[in-house]
């Protein structure tokens, strides 16, 4: 598998394991900070990139609100946890929530490129369309007949660059943290 191909690749060495687990994985844990000032723990799909050097992942997803990214484009400060592989490790990091469609597309396509190597994914369907859009894109094209709907669909799409800060550190615990517990009346 390895990383997604955006931009230079010359970012420093993480450990082994971790450069293996990050390419392989499809979940991360996030701890982050709510407005009020509390952690929260959320777990989401992600892509892992190496962009002008530096290590980074990509949070994604279904097109909709999601508090969890309400929060990080209030804190940016945020640590990530593997959670798929032993053995664990949390990494501190800075979110960037990503809006311009020209910066997030490349980065959403990495993202679904990605998500799409899950098994029993409809990988033929998905490349027939993603290949479509750049295609389009390649070719400035105008957003136009079923490209507008695509266009809506990235649009909507939660889009956050988490960049590593600092080394990475193994897990003293058994096991990466736990989820935080629902929210009464919030989807995510």
């Amino acid at each position: 598998m390895g990383t997604a191909n955006i931009g230079r690749m010359t970012a420093p060495k993480l450990p082994a394991k971790l450069e293996e687990i990050l390419s392989i994985s499809f979940y991360i844990r996030t701890t982050l900070t709510r407005k009020n000032g509390t952690q929260r723990v959320i777990e989401t799909t992600y892509v892992w990139v190496q962009e002008d050097g530096v290590n980074k992942i990509i949070l994604s997803g279904y097109p909709g609100k999601r508090d969890w990214l309400a929060s990080m484009a209030r804190n940016s400060k945020v640590t990530v946890h593997s959670v798929e592989f032993e053995p664990w490790f949390d990494i501190p990091a800075e979110a960037r929530v990503v809006r311009d469609l020209n910066e997030k597309l490349p980065k959403i396509f990495a993202f679904i490129e990605h998500w799409s190597l899950r098994p029993n994914f409809p990988r033929t369907k998905f490349k027939i369309l993603l290949g479509a859009v750049k295609i389009n894109r390649a070719l400035r094209l105008p957003w136009w007949g079923p490209f507008i709907i695509a266009k809506r669909i990235f649009l909507g799409m939660p889009c956050v660059e988490i960049t590593f800060t600092g080394d990475a550190v193994l897990r003293s615990d058994d096991a990466p943290p736990p989820l935080s517990e629902p929210q009464d009346g919030r989807p995510f």
